[in-house]
């Protein structure tokens, strides 16, 4: 991350690390605390998975549990829900939202959601794009190479791109989320607010990432322009 350069453009990455702080804090406490509140279906997150999975249809996608703490995601590439083993033995409120938001994906591979393609089509080249874009501008800058600095600086646009492009999905897994946990009864009226705590402490470091991204290409344009 180009943290390497401190001039006063660097206030501009203050609000976004201050936001990454409070989402890293609000997603810890909150997850903390629903993943003590048993749900009142007593179902675990995989049979919630699973059962959403056959509400809609979906029976090529399979259910596993994934080593490691809130490693929870869907791999569209071998379509497979991986839950962290707390969320896929679990029956908390917390388990279930995550479970859910996860086959939220799934569904959205299904239908064919335009976001969850375009972000799964444009992610390798995402990868190289982060991996390529500092030392591109980092060398450029030192050697006062324009056309290093500004490949950087396309490089790193195509990482901001990918980080916009992934807030819709997320933000529409978990709508999906909700509707089916409310739908199929697997949690009752009182139990959805505080699924949906769980599930917008999540997105909320997304929107964290997102930000931080934005603002750093909007430095180094900035300083690229010294």
């Amino acid at each position: 991350m180009p943290f390497f350069y401190f001039d006063s453009t660097f206030l501009l990455l203050i609000p976004a690390l201050l936001l990454a702080f409070w989402a890293q804090f609000k997603v810890m406490s909150t997850f903390k605390k629903y993943k003590e509140i048993r749900s009142a279906s007593g179902i675990t997150g995989a049979v919630a998975a699973k059962k959403i999975l056959e509400y809609n249809g979906i029976y090529d996608v399979k259910v596993e549990s994934t080593p490691g703490e809130l490693s929870d995601h869907y791999d569209p590439r071998i379509k497979k829900v991986r839950l962290s083993q707390a969320n896929y033995e679990g029956s908390s409120l917390a388990a279930l939202a995550v479970a859910a938001h996860e086959v939220g994906h799934a569904i959205q591979h299904n239908i064919g959601y335009a976001p969850l393609a375009l972000r799964h089509s444009i992610l390798p080249v995402t990868r190289i794009a982060s991996w390529a874009a500092f030392p591109l501008f980092l060398i450029g800058f030192f050697l006062q190479t324009p056309l290093l600095i500004n490949l950087g600086i396309i490089f790193f646009a195509a990482v901001v791109f990918f980080h916009l492009v992934t807030l819709p999905v997320e933000f529409n897994a978990s709508h999906r989320a909700i509707a089916q946990l409310e739908q199929h009864g697997m949690l009752v009226t009182e139990e959805i607010n505080g699924a949906k705590k769980v599930l917008n402490a999540a997105a909320l470091t997304y929107v964290a990432a997102a930000t931080m991204a934005l603002l750093q290409l909007i430095r180094l344009i900035l300083i690229s322009r010294d």
